[in-house]
């Protein structure tokens, strides 16, 4: 039988990695797919830049949309990241009868549902487990391996480079600009870093996971997110001395009132392996109700590790060409039909725990003031940390863990706190989840 023709848009460092996991692992990937896969076009902006795969026997073209034209292309491979051309090109390949693999999730979070729609109509498949985690299969367990179960929680890690940032600010006591600066000369930060740093990337890949865990369309404008910029080295060891690890987590939550969708810093109990998790790694941890919570782990970007999930969505394509695409795994692991309609909580009707840490006036009646506050709001104190007075400073940092509470009311504890004449600049909240 003869290979399948791939078409290839991007040709960098995930592209360069598909076409070498391809070339490298052909024969085991034939004799899973039950045929030969082979990028047979390519487009890429700079012809004449290096790359870091072999391209004998690839055309190459600066035309995107000449390789979504040809006719003899049967899979088209979109790794140009952003919204457009992406957009455009991924729905022109549909329209044109062309199964789809992407690893954009922010096309996929941003117009999925739209794509989806039209993958349906036309009866082709779009595959995009690339697009969350790297990787790491999550997609694919979600939707396939957990499909017996009702999800209940989902957090993860799912920014390398946030996971990053916060491991070296811990181990080496360093403040978030300086390490920032090491992650960006090491290739993990961006020039621009704030689609990292300020939880817009985790927060396109928790739309996703969310939607396929809880069959709802996906709705990346409901997510609340949060960045890491003024996480302390103080606040990582405070939060140690309580037993607690500070992570960028993505929590995706089905409750009664609806689903939580939220990204930001968040302390979880050290001794949970999640918490472990350091350096540019990700991991994401699923509860369900008859498995009970599993936990995924690995390379969450990086050329070959992403290609890996590239090469299995066109191994999965493949050996659905020919089949019925009503009898194929649907897009968002629900049937198109069966999406829910259940609402996203808003945050302030969100309930946590909660690190408070403030700098407070060194003398006697302050912390007393500050209870009462917390106290008249129903919020109750699961722990005091006092640190003692830096000499000649007249402020000392005052660390308090709460129990759970809803967002709306530590809100207003937060700004009674704040008004406060004892209390010196603003309060520092970071929620706390016990995963358990």
């Amino acid at each position: 039988m003869e290979p399948v023709n791939v078409g290839l848009l991007g040709l960098g460092t995930v592209g360069g990695g598909t076409v070498n996991v391809l070339r490298r692992n052909a024969e085991e990937i034939t004799r899973r797919a039950g045929r030969g896969i082979r990028v047979s076009h390519a487009s890429a902006r700079d012809l004449g830049k290096p790359r870091i795969c072999p391209t004998d026997g690839i055309k190459l073209s600066d035309d995107p949309f000449a390789v979504v034209n040809n006719p003899d292309i049967q899979i088209v491979v979109e790794l140009i990241g952003g919204i457009n051309p992406a957009r455009e090109l991924v729905l022109a390949a549909i329209e044109r009868g062309k199964h789809v693999v992407t690893a954009n999730k922010m096309l996929i979070a941003m117009y999925g549902n739209e794509i989806f729609e039209a993958a349906h109509r036309e009866g082709v498949m779009v595959a995009f487990e690339a697009a969350v985690a790297g990787g790491i299969p999550i997609i694919k367990a979600i939707r396939e391996g957990l499909s017996g179960n009702r999800i209940e929680w989902l957090v993860g890690i799912i920014n390398g480079t946030t996971n990053f940032i916060l491991t070296e600010m811990r181990a080496q006591a360093r403040d978030f600009s300086k390490v920032l600066k090491e992650a960006q000369r090491l290739g993990y930060a961006e020039a621009d870093p704030s689609f990292d740093v300020e939880g817009i990337d985790a927060a396109h890949k928790l739309t996703i996971l969310a939607a396929i865990a809880f069959g709802i369309p996906l709705q990346f404008d409901k997510v609340y997110t949060e960045g890491i910029r003024q996480i302390t080295p103080d606040d990582l060891n405070y939060a140690e001395q309580f037993g607690y690890r500070i992570k960028h987590l993505g929590i995706a939550r089905n409750t009664e009132k609806g689903i939580e969708l939220r990204v930001h810093p968040t302390l979880i109990p050290e001794r949970r392996l999640i918490a472990n998790v350091d350096g540019v790694l990700n991991a994401v941890l699923v509860k369900g109700d008859a498995v009970g919570p599993t936990l995924y782990y690995g390379a969450g970007a990086g050329a070959e590790p992403t290609a890996s999930a590239v090469v299995g969505d066109l191994v999965d394509v493949v050996r659905a060409l020919t089949s019925d695409p009503e009898n194929r795994v649907p897009h968002l692991a629900f049937q198109p039909h069966a999406l829910s309609d259940v609402s996203i909580v808003p945050m302030e009707e969100v309930e946590s725990a909660y690190y408070l840490r403030m700098n407070a006036v060194d003398r006697p009646g302050v912390l007393a003031d500050i209870t009462r506050i917390l106290g008249d709001l129903g919020i109750s104190i699961e722990a005091i940390l006092q640190k003692e007075p830096a000499p000649g400073e007249r402020h000392v940092p005052v660390i308090i863990l709460t129990h759970r509470v809803k967002e709306r009311s530590m809100n207003k504890a937060i700004v009674d706190i704040e008004a406060l004449h004892t209390i010196h600049k603003s309060v520092m909240r970071i929620r706390l989840e016990p995963l358990d």
